[in-house]
């Protein structure tokens, strides 16, 4: 039997500088986790873990509550740290030359392969600890794309770029094998 797991990027999240632990979700954010909860409560879920950061627990928490169940969180699947403080254009750059190139960091930043070292054995974790199960985790863009390109490298910066907040892709997995992803995820039409 395959394992499941479903990759929940957070919903939208205010940027306010040096607050990345913290921050919680928009108006919409908060709607759109409704949604996820909607998208997902028939789906059986057995197990919920989350990065540490609010918004992806807070983006999660609806469809956990409904299933009862305690959101666990790894500080393995935070979101990656960039680094220092630039502009859209510079994080761009920055952001795919890091799926060119997974030793690139900028300044007080972390490489992908940096990221990936610490993502990818809780990965390995969960799909041993729970084979045959279906998991929720909360996520991040950046640490979702890493992880999902580890095991198929189709998925990289472009993929990033083609994703939403929030986004929900099932991932299914024979052992320690990916061997399916289905988005779930529709957006609304105006918030495409």
């Amino acid at each position: 039997m395959n394992t499941s797991l479903y990759m929940i990027r957070h919903a939208v999240s205010p940027y306010v500088h040096g607050q990345e632990r913290h921050r919680g979700l928009s108006l919409q954010g908060a709607s759109d986790a409704r949604r996820v909860k909607e998208i997902l409560k028939n789906e059986d879920i057995a197990h919920f873990v989350s990065s540490p950061y609010a918004r992806a627990v807070l983006t999660m928490q609806p469809l956990a509550e409904l299933a009862g169940k305690e959101i666990i969180l790894y500080e393995g699947l935070r979101e990656r740290t960039i680094g220092r403080e630039f502009g859209d254009e510079e994080l761009l750059a920055a952001i795919r030359r890091s799926f060119e190139d997974e030793d690139y960091k900028l300044e007080e930043g972390e490489s992908n392969k940096e990221a990936e070292e610490r993502a990818i054995p809780v990965i390995e974790r969960l799909l041993r600890e729970h084979a045959g199960s279906k998991i929720a985790i909360g996520t991040h863009g950046n640490i979702m794309s890493i992880i999902m390109h580890y095991y198929d490298e189709a998925y990289g910066f472009d993929f990033l770029l083609s994703t939403t907040k929030p986004d929900i892709y099932k991932l299914e997995f024979a052992g320690q094998k990916l061997v399916k992803v289905e988005r779930l995820w529709e957006p609304e039409p105006d918030t495409v």
